[in-house]
């Protein structure tokens, strides 16, 4: 079983480099990629979140135009064009006819006030285990609704332990090259963001994928 479980990283350019080579040297051929399944680790300064990496070239002010936009919560990519002055083409093939995605991350996080909510719980009871908000639902599979775009992420909880903000976010699906550099960018600053408002330090990220790879095209 190729997995990885628990393991701990100092920073997110650390994680990546290791999952990129582990990828690579034990992946599985699965659909176009290489992948590894049920991967799951630490990263213990969060905000440690620029990809360094030589090779992979990641552009910070992409990540900050993408949070920027989720910060909107307008799920539409010309709000994400005017923000960084063109639309990639990425997002152009998840769009429906209209520009809409799902992947819009802070658009699913103020959907019911989720947002509002988690910090309003872990402000009235910092022990709570209920902090958490729900991006891919798939009870509205039948609906339609992920016709053109399935976002990766399940959900993410917060728990404070140790007077600091940890996170954990769960996803069905990442791809380590596009989506978990930008990712793992823009949750770290949801954490830093909540954290703020509860007025203590984030703490642990902890990052779980199911299916955790690379596309043939990036090996």
């Amino acid at each position: 079983m190729n997995t990885i479980n628990n393991k701990v990283f100092r920073n997110a350019n650390e994680a990546y480099e290791f999952l990129h080579d582990r990828i690579i040297q034990d992946g599985i051929d699965f659909a176009g990629t290489k992948a590894l399944f049920n991967v799951g680790f630490y990263i213990t300064d969060s905000q440690d979140n620029k990809i360094i990496n030589k090779e992979r070239n990641w552009k910070k002010d992409y990540a900050d135009a993408e949070w920027q936009w989720y910060l909107t919560g307008i799920p539409n990519i010309d709000v994400l064009g005017d923000i960084y002055g063109k639309v990639p083409e990425i997002w152009k093939r998840m769009a429906d006819k209209q520009g809409y995605v799902n992947s819009n991350y802070g658009w699913q996080w103020k959907r019911n006030d989720q947002l509002k909510n988690v910090i309003a719980m872990l402000s009235n009871n910092p022990s709570t285990r209920q902090a958490c908000i729900s991006i891919y639902d798939g009870k509205e599979i039948n609906e339609g609704t992920y016709t053109n775009d399935t976002p990766c992420t399940y959900a993410v909880q917060f728990t404070i332990l140790h007077d600091r903000l940890d996170m954990c976010v769960t996803m069905r699906s990442n791809d380590l090259w596009y989506g978990f550099c930008n990712d793992q960018y823009c949750f770290s600053k949801l954490q830093k963001m909540v954290s703020n408002e509860l007025n203590i330090e984030p703490g642990v990220y902890y990052h779980f994928a199911h299916n955790m790879h690379l596309y043939n095209n990036k090996i």
